[in-house]
C-alpha cells in the first residue's frame, strides 16, 4: 500500500507512520513544520508539506497514495478548558475531513479512514452502547458526528472504502494529556469526583495505531468502536496510576467543586460511564490489542517514563 497520514506527527500519527513502515508499506506524512518533518522522517515516512484545510494542496502531496487516513487532531492539554480551546479540533474534524475526502477523490484513492470518537454513541444514562446505537448529539462532540456524516456522505458519492474508527480513550507515554494527568496526580490535583464509579473504555495509542493497520490491510466500509478488552472505573484508574507513579492516593472531591475548579465538561468527562466494547473490530478483524488492560499499558508506559530518566541520569 501506499499511505498518506494526516496528523502524521501526532502521539497516533507516528505510530500509524511506524507500524506501516515496519510491515513494508510505503507512508506519506503530512508535516505543517520541520519539527514535524523530522518526527515523520525517524518514523520511517516521506514528509511532505500540505495544507489540511486545502483539498488541493492535499491531494498534490497524496498523490500516488491508494489508502488516506484522518489522524489530526488538536487536543488542549490542560485540565479546564473552554469552547474556545477545543476550536481548532472542531476544525480538524470537519473541514479537515472534507478536504481530505476531496483530496482522496481527487487522487483516486481506494480506501479511506476516519478517525473519531466512542463517546457520539454514549447514552446520557451511561447505559451500555455499540455500533448501531444512535449518536448522541452534544455541544462537546457535535464535531466528531459532523466529521463522520461528511465521511459518509464522501463515501456514498465517490465510492470509496471509508471505515470510521471510533477510539476510546488515548494514553500513551508521549501524549501531552497523559503527562498532564501524571504531573497532576503527583502534584495531588488530580482528584477523583464523587464515588469516581463512572466506567471508561480506553485503548493504549500503540493499539489504536495497529487497529488502523489492520482495517487498512482488510478495507471494508463500516464503523467499529477501538478499545481495549476491559472496561475500568475512573476511580481504579486513577489510584493505579497514582500507585504506579509513586504519587499520593488521589484526593476525593465533591462533583460541585470540581465544577468550580474545573469546569464543567471536566466533570461531565470524569463522571460519565462510556460502556462500550471492541467486540465487533475483533470479530471482523482477527484484532487484539497487545495491552488488553489499563495495567499492562500503564505498566508499559512508566516502564518507558523511568528509562527515559535512567537515560538522563547517565
Amino acid at each position: 500500500m501506499n499511505v498518506f497520514i494526516a496528523g502524521a506527527s501526532g502521539a497516533l500519527g507516528r505510530r500509524l507512520v511506524r507500524q506501516f513502515a515496519e510491515r513494508g508499506h510505503a507512508v506519506i506524512g503530512l508535516a505543517r513544520s520541520s519539527k514535524s518533518e523530522s518526527a515523520v522522517r525517524e518514523a520511517g515516512g516521506e514528509p511532505r508539506h500540505a495544507d489540511l484545510f486545502d483539498a488541493e494542496s492535499l491531494a498534490k502531496a497524496a498523490n500516488g497514495c491508494d489508502t488516506v487516513i484522518h489522524a489530526a487532531s488538536e487536543i488542549p492539554a490542560k485540565q479546564k478548558t473552554t469552547p474556545a480551546d477545543w476550536a481548532m479540533n472542531d476544525h480538524i474534524r470537519r473541514k479537515g475531513t472534507r478536504c481530505l475526502t476531496e483530496a482522496a477523490a481527487k487522487i483516486g484513492a481506494k480506501t479511506y479512514l476516519q478517525q473519531s470518537i466512542v463517546w457520539v454513541a454514549r447514552p446520557r444514562d451511561s447505559s451500555p452502547f455499540d455500533e448501531d446505537s444512535p449518536a448522541v448529539p452534544e455541544p462537546a462532540i457535535q464535531a466528531a458526528i459532523d466529521a463522520e456524516t461528511i465521511a459518509r456522505e464522501a463515501e456514498s458519492v465517490e465510492g470509496f472504502t471509508i471505515s470510521i474508527l471510533r477510539c476510546g480513550f488515548f494514553y500513551d507515554s508521549e501524549s501531552a494529556h497523559t503527562r498532564m494527568i501524571a504531573d497532576a496526580l503527583r502534584k495531588r490535583q488530580m482528584p477523583i469526583i464523587g464515588g469516581g464509579n463512572a466506567t471508561w473504555a480506553m485503548i493504549h495509542t500503540d493499539d489504536a495505531a495497529s487497529a488502523y493497520v489492520a482495517a487498512a490491510e482488510n478495507p471494508r466500509s463500516g464503523l467499529w468502536h477501538i478499545t481495549d478488552n476491559e472496561l475500568v472505573p475512573v476511580r481504579d484508574f486513577l489510584e493505579e496510576f497514582a500507585a504506579r507513579l509513586g504519587a499520593p492516593a488521589p484526593r476525593r472531591v465533591p462533583a460541585w467543586l470540581a465544577r468550580w475548579r474545573a469546569g464543567e465538561q471536566a466533570v461531565e468527562y470524569f463522571t460519565r460511564s462510556t460502556r462500550t466494547t471492541n467486540a465487533r473490530f475483533r470479530r471482523d478483524f482477527g484484532w487484539s490489542p497487545r495491552y488488553p488492560t489499563y495495567r499492562e499499558g500503564l505498566s508499559q508506559i512508566v516502564a518507558t517514563w523511568n528509562a527515559e530518566k535512567a537515560g538522563l541520569k547517565k
